[in-house]
């Protein structure tokens, strides 16, 4: 028995409304949790007398007891890929006490070491870097928003722009609610799932556009947006796959340093396919019933000037 997406509508808009609803809660009350690029912090860099892991690094500083579990640990220099003589830390603020200590506990667990650069990230360009963010992300989103609105009508537009915007607070309830640190990685995210959003309506929304010249005058939106969607799930599973195996593949193989950027990206890639599939699609039979209620009783509306894409 084929399972009718569109006719569960409540169930999507429910669902949607308590995981967005417990988001922003999470937002206004806990904020985030910012890291060095967004708040500051103090950058060390050392040189041992051997080469190094960055485990044996990590081990030392986690257990240092002077909160520094969210620091970012990097080989640099001449590198095996595994070990190097060279590290640099990123963390939070230190003073210059905390800072020679912490330099002294890595000199005598790891057999030696200089410091070669101590440099402090003031709250100015973590200011700047912040304002620059969302600057970035506003402008992305609006390009995207203008994009959509000149291809489609503009209830498909709102549509996929309200389904783009539940993503993006899915992402950011996550990382709020678990305390999960932003970094500068978090943009660069961020933007790949508004770009994956942003396809994946494109492409059904496409398909209900081709679907108005071929159905049946008496067929409803709820049954023209059905077809559209069973005609197009299969591409959106196999990329939704595709994506899941690599973005899963960086989260629990790769670094320290990438786990929250896959994380980002697998956060919203699942819920950009299910918004697509099941939100966006949804709110607009629901707009275009309401429309065609106050218009008086009728079928799809075949107008062109409507549904039809603008040729360019």
């Amino acid at each position: 028995m084929k399972f009718s997406i569109v006719k569960h509508r409540k169930w999507w808009f429910t669902l949607s409304a308590i995981l967005v609803i417990a988001s922003l809660l999470s937002i206004f009350t806990h904020g985030f949790n910012f890291g060095i690029d967004y708040t500051g912090g103090t950058i060390l860099d050392m040189r041992f007398n051997r080469p190094v892991t960055v485990a044996e690094v990590r081990q030392v500083v986690d257990g240092t007891g002077m909160n520094l579990e969210s620091s970012v640990i990097q080989l640099s220099g001449v590198t095996d890929q595994e070990a190097s003589q060279d590290v640099m830390l990123r963390m939070r603020n230190l003073s210059s006490d905390e800072s020679g200590s912490l330099a002294d506990k890595l000199h005598t667990r790891l057999g030696g070491a200089e410091i070669k650069r101590t440099e402090s990230v003031g709250a100015v360009i973590g200011a700047e870097v912040t304002k620059n963010a969302v600057m970035s992300l506003a402008v992305a989103f609006l390009a995207l928003a203008a994009y959509i609105s000149f291809r489609f009508e503009y209830k498909i537009a709102i549509s996929a722009i309200v389904s783009i915007l539940h993503d993006l607070i899915m992402v950011l309830g996550v990382f709020s609610f678990f305390r999960l640190e932003i970094d500068s990685s978090f943009l660069a995210a961020i933007l790949t799932v508004v770009g994956y959003s942003m396809n994946e309506a494109v492409v059904i929304f496409d398909r209900v556009r081709e679907n108005t010249r071929t159905h049946r005058r008496t067929d409803t939106y709820e049954q023209l947006a059905e077809d559209s969607i069973s005609q197009s799930i299969h591409r959106s599973i196999y990329t939704l796959t595709t994506v899941l195996l690599a973005c899963g593949s960086l989260h629990f193989f790769g670094g320290e340093s990438t786990k929250n950027f896959s994380l980002v990206m697998l956060i919203g890639f699942v819920s950009g396919a299910y918004s697509s599939i099941c939100v966006d699609t949804s709110l607009w039979v629901v707009w275009k019933n309401r429309s065609d209620r106050r218009r008086g009783p009728g079928a799809v509306n075949r107008d062109a000037e409507e549904t039809e894409v603008v040729e360019v």
